[in-house]
């Protein structure tokens, strides 16, 4: 708060905390650099910081692998790195995908992020969020994404604005949902944003994602480089060729699960081929690769007896696989039993690279890399939390959990010893309250702490701004009562004008019906027309924007039927900005 009472501006608040933390992280990179150019003028043979490659599948489940006993799937390249990897038996991601890439990207329990859901503007990260991109690019790495991001489409919370120097992804939570542009709802030859560019692809979504990372890392290949290749695949729509699904619909498999397994195998494939270009381009030894997914299946299959699925905070919702392979210092072959989370990969890799936590930075994860070099260290217990359901804002107790090493209470009253019992069918809670009362308890000041970091009023989208012009907006992103992804759907969208002028207004909707009104609401604005039958869109030039914080509304007809658009383009007309 300002001294006279009033909120600070949003973007104001924005820019001031990434100064502050990114000038401590460019004054520790001042002084990491200088000693390490001295080190280097003394030896020239110094070893060179690792590379990471970090691989996230989109609702691929802890069964979905052979190597966990799955007897029907084929996937012989992710049997062959679990085998060359340290393998975490017990680790832990959120239910669903967005709280887990803002976990994954800042080593921080997603309600702190912003992020409490994947869609309807519950997972946008707020920008001031800083990245294992953001710190891996002050210390030198040359950084990519290639895949699914779903932390935000507009600026300032794309990836390529927070720390991504390279990103080929697709915008909201995958591709055939409505934040695709039309025309870009199918696996095969999408269009894609490519540094903020839309471009149209050939060939399969997973098959173009890994061609691009495998491109990336070539052309990275004398630097040290981070590259997160996130696929969007198997998660639904349940595209890919028939020659991926045919074989297991031989075995007798329903087709859902045929084409699961078939997306499944194309990903084992194109793991196989990007394990093969590190190999040839002698970049194996020193190159970390992380395989793991962002939450269990979406469907019901094989998920070795763990209990629910996505969505669930049973076993089988939050448990997946998690391979580490670095040849030159992890000894292959082992697992560890210790429970770890997508909270502790920043740190992890950060220490596995020598590259400081920068200073102010508070994290929720702790670094593995003792467990993962074999080191006999005390390793204290420790309880982790997770939590999803639909909404705006977190419940307390509500769809919820605590784990410790043997114990998970759930719910905030059902009480599993996930040590004989790792498909939670026994409820022990009446026979430990001792247990309960302390996990409770756990639970409560976690859920207190995250709540009160900075509250869970959604980031906003920047309009007016030189980085994004025009600026799409899309039901991805839009919030109220009635805000959905159906025809009759009708939100709102929260957004900041960071600079005063004119801008045009292209709403874009489905072919209109008959004659109707169409309206636009943007602070003190607000316009309308009547378009004829069979519009699709509908234009206001020369709108004048005010900076602030405002809310944008756009809409067709009056009252109880009227009904949302389906994308917003604002384009600021004089082409500058902020």
């Amino acid at each position: 708060m300002m001294s006279d009472g009033s909120k600070k501006p949003y973007a104001v608040e924005v820019r001031l905390n990434r100064r502050k933390l990114l000038g401590t992280m460019a004054a520790g990179a001042a002084t990491l650099v200088l000693p390490c150019r001295r080190a280097r003028a003394e030896n020239a043979q110094a070893p060179r910081r690792p590379n990471i490659v970090l691989i996230i599948a989109d609702d691929q489940g802890y069964g979905d692998i052979g190597c966990h006993g799955n007897e029907k799937i084929r996937t012989p390249n992710l049997d062959r790195l679990a085998r060359e990897s340290v393998e975490f038996t017990q680790f832990y991601v959120s239910p669903v995908c967005s709280p887990t890439r803002a976990s994954l990207m800042t080593g921080r329990y997603n309600y702190r992020t912003g992020v409490v859901d994947t869609y309807l503007g519950r997972s946008m990260m707020h920008p001031d969020e800083v990245t294992l991109a953001e710190i891996l690019a002050k210390a030198g790495y040359r950084t990519g994404i290639f895949g699914k991001w779903h932390l935000g489409d507009n600026y300032p919370m794309r990836p390529i604005d927070q720390g991504f120097q390279e990103a080929l992804v697709h915008k909201g939570g995958g591709i055939g949902q409505p934040s695709d542009p039309p025309g870009g709802n199918s696996y095969f030859d999408p269009i894609l944003q490519h540094n903020g560019v839309q471009e149209k692809f050939s060939g399969y979504c997973t098959d173009v994602f890994t061609g691009a990372a495998m491109r990336f890392i070539e052309d990275s290949r004398h630097h040290p480089f981070f590259v997160y290749l996130a696929t969007n695949a198997p998660h639904t729509p349940l595209q890919i060729s028939e020659s991926y699904v045919s074989p297991y619909l031989e075995m007798g498999l329903d087709e859902t699960t045929a084409k699961v397994y078939g997306m499944v195998a194309n990903i084992d494939e194109n793991v196989g081929r990007l394990l093969a270009g590190l190999k040839k381009s002698g970049l194996e030894e020193n190159t970390i690769v992380i395989f793991l997914t962002d939450n269990g299946p979406q469907q019901e299959r094989y998920n070795c007896g763990l209990r629910g699925r996505k969505g669930t905070v049973y076993e089988g919702g939050i448990r997946v696989p998690c391979f580490v392979r670095w040849p030159a210092m992890l000894k292959s072959g082992r697992n560890i039993d210790r429970i770890a989370a997508h909270i502790d990969i920043l740190a992890t890799l950060l220490d596995a690279c020598g590259v400081a936590i920068p200073g102010g930075l508070l994290l929720d994860g702790v670094s593995l890399l003792p467990l993962l070099r074999g080191q006999n260290v005390p390793w204290p217990d420790r309880t982790l939390f997770f939590q999803w359901h639909r909404g705006d804002v977190p419940e307390l107790y509500r769809a919820c959990a605590a784990r410790s090493q043997r114990y998970k209470l759930v719910n905030g009253k059902e009480l599993y010893d996930t040590a004989t019992d790792p498909g939670e069918t026994n409820d022990i809670a009446a026979t430990h309250p001792d247990i309960v009362e302390r996990l409770l308890a756990a639970y409560e000041k976690w859920f207190r702490d995250v709540s009160a970091t900075r509250g869970y009023d959604p980031p906003r989208i920047y309009l007016g701004t030189r980085f994004e012009n025009p600026v799409t907006l899309t039901r991805q992103d839009w919030r109220g009562p009635r805000a959905g992804w159906g025809n009759d759907s009708l939100g709102h969208w929260e957004v900041f004008v960071q600079q005063a002028g004119d801008c045009a207004v292209t709403l874009r909707f489905a072919p209109t019906r008959a004659e109707t009104a169409v309206h636009f609401k943007l602070g003190n604005v607000n316009l309308s027309q009547t378009v004829k039958t069979g519009s699709e869109t509908c234009r206001f030039d020369s709108v004048r924007l005010e900076t602030g914080e405002v809310r944008l509304e756009a809409w067709l007809g009056s009252g109880e039927k009227s009904v949302g658009v389906s994308y917003v383009d604002v384009e600021r007309l004089d082409g500058r900005g902020q």
